[in-house]
C-alpha cells in the first residue's frame, strides 16, 4: 500500500545499526570524473554518525566507474575479463580515496569484498558476519563492495549479486541492521515519471511492495552503474520482509543522512506495519 500523508514519518524508528549504500551516480560525475566533494561529505557524515554511538556500515558502488576514469576510458568494455580488470584498478583507487577522506576525520574503515556464494554457504557467511561484528566492536566502519574482479555467473555457480542495491539489502538483513539508507541520483519513489510529468511527487511512505508499486518503477542505471528503481524496490522488499526499514533519497549531499536520522520527511520511507 502507498501512503501519501506526510504525518506518516512518525513511523520512522531511530536505528542503532545503520547501513548506507551510495550509488555510482553519486560518486562519479556524468563525464566520468570522480566527485571528491561527495566522497568527503560522505566520510564526514558517517564519521559524525558513528561518533553519535550508532553502528555504521557503508556499501559503495563505483569500482568500475573509478577504474574507467583511472584508465581514461569513456566506454565500459564488453569483455568480462576487461571489466574485472578495470574493477580491480578502480577498487584500489576507490578505497585509497575513502581511506584518506575518513582518516581526515579520525575514523577507521575496513574493506569487505563479497561474492554471492560467500553469503550462500553457512561457514563462509558465519566468518563474514564475525568480521562485521568485530569491525563494529572496534569502532571501525566496514566498507562493502562486490568483488567484481572475481564475480561471474557460470551455470549453477552464482557469485554476482547483480547490483549493489541487492547487496546492501542482503548485508543489512544479514547483520540485522535497523535501517538501510540508499542514496542515489533520485529524490525517492515518485507517483509518476518525473521526467515526463511536471506534477510528479515523491511518495513519503510505502509499507508493501505490490505490483502497483513495481509498475511505478522504470529505467536502468548509467554507463557507470547497474542499478535502477526496480532494483531498489527489490532491496526494499527484502528489508521490509525482514521487519526493518529503508529510506531511498538523493545522495547529491550525503549530509541528508542527518535529516533522515532526525526523522524529517526525506525521500521515500519503506516500512511495514503502518
Amino acid at each position: 500500500m502507498v501512503v501519501q500523508k506526510m504525518s506518516i514519518r512518525s513511523q520512522f524508528k531511530m536505528p542503532k545499526r545503520l547501513v548506507v549504500k551510495i550509488g555510482t551516480s553519486s560518486l562519479i560525475y556524468p563525464d566520468g570524473q570522480l566527485n571528491l566533494k561527495t566522497m568527503d561529505e560522505l566520510a564526514f557524515t558517517l564519521s559524525a554518525v558513528q561518533n553519535r554511538g550508532l553502528e555504521v556500515v557503508l556499501v559503495t558502488s563505483g569500482a568500475i566507474g573509478v577504474g574507467l576514469d583511472q584508465m581514461h576510458l569513456t566506454k565500459r568494455p564488453v569483455e568480462i575479463a576487461r571489466q574485472q580488470a578495470i574493477a580491480a584498478i578502480g577498487q584500489n583507487e576507490l578505497m585509497a580515496i575513502l581511506n584518506q577522506r575518513f582518516a581526515s576525520y579520525s575514523q577507521q574503515i575496513g574493506q569487505i569484498l563479497l561474492t554471492h556464494d560467500v553469503m550462500d554457504y553457512p561457514i563462509s557467511k558465519k566468518n563474514v558476519l564475525n568480521t562485521f561484528e568485530q569491525l563494529l566492536l572496534m569502532g571501525a566502519i566496514p566498507v562493502v563492495n562486490e568483488n567484481d574482479s572475481v564475480s561471474v555467473d557460470e551455470m549453477d555457480h552464482l557469485t554476482t549479486f547483480g547490483d549493489n542495491d541487492q547487496l546492501s539489502a542482503l548485508v543489512a538483513t544479514a547483520i540485522d541492521a535497523d535501517l538501510l539508507i540508499i542514496l542515489s541520483d533520485i529524490d525517492g519513489l515518485f507517483d509518476a515519471d518525473p521526467h515526463t510529468c511536471t506534477n510528479a511527487k515523491t511518495i513519503p511512505l510505502i509499507d508493501e511492495i505490490t505490483e502497483a508499486v513495481v509498475n511505478l518503477a522504470g529505467g536502468t542505471g548509467t554507463r557507470f552503474g547497474t542499478g535502477g528503481m526496480v532494483t531498489k524496490l527489490k532491496a526494499a522488499k527484502r528489508v521490509i520482509n525482514a521487519g526493518h526499514q529503508m529510506v531511498l533519497a538523493n545522495g547529491e549531499d550525503p549530509k541528508i543522512i542527518f535529516d533522515i536520522l532526525a526523522g524529517k520527511s526525506i525521500g521515500t520511507l519503506f516500512a511495514a506495519d503502518c
